[in-house]
């Protein structure tokens, strides 16, 4: 299957998220200027802000992006009938988006610089872990209403989904820790996490 042609408005949109993702992490969010982001990505400043109003913006577009790339989307909680499916599928996707390189680092960078600029992790909060926890929320709900399983509150189950999925790899690359010895058995992991919960909820 041949991927989208993205007109020439599209293709610079996306220069621009990749050069902003690459020095947000590289350099950091308060180190990073919007005429740099216009520099590595090869067009004007006028251009970044023509599509990205602010540098906050442009620090959430990013976010949004890496879940996007990573398949984490409102189209995988599109049916609430298979959620056996539906959920181990987003179980992978998050995943790899949690353990991803730039998903750290921005999280550490987050942390470091959390008394300092506390608007960069309310922004990281509210473009990542609270969006995400928002479609799971919305999705455990409507699969609740098919009476198979039952969640009776559908945010906290969505954080015990998700904090399940960090696991001890997760907990390793936040302290900067090797887990090669963890690659072979994570999807076994991921696998069984997503069964043990749907079993804990199934209305017997």
């Amino acid at each position: 299957m041949n991927s989208p042609v993205l007109s020439r408005s599209e293709q610079k949109r996306e220069q621009i998220l990749q050069a902003a993702k690459d020095l947000f992490c590289e350099q950091g969010f308060p180190n990073t200027s919007m005429d740099e982001v216009a520099k590595l990505a090869g067009v004007s400043k006028q251009t970044v802000y023509s599509h990205f109003g602010c540098k906050d913006d442009l620090f959430v577009a990013s976010i949004e992006s890496k879940c996007l790339v990573h398949g984490v989307n409102q189209e995988v909680f599109s049916d609430p009938t298979m959620p056996e499916d539906s959920l181990l599928l987003f179980a992978k996707h998050f995943g790899e988006v949690i353990t991803s390189p730039e998903a750290v680092t921005v999280f550490k960078a987050c942390v470091a610089q959390a008394d300092s600029h506390p608007e960069l992790s309310e922004l990281f909060y509210s473009a990542g872990p609270q969006h995400i926890l928002g479609l799971l929320r919305d999705y455990l709900t409507r699969v609740s209403e098919l009476g198979v399983y039952h969640f009776a509150n559908p945010h906290h189950c969505a954080v015990r989904l998700c904090l399940m999925i960090f696991g001890e790899m997760r907990m390793r690359l936040d302290l900067g820790l090797d887990v090669s010895d963890l690659l072979d058995t994570r999807e076994q992991y991921i696998n069984e996490t997503v069964e043990m919960f749907l079993r804990a909820y199934r209305v017997r």
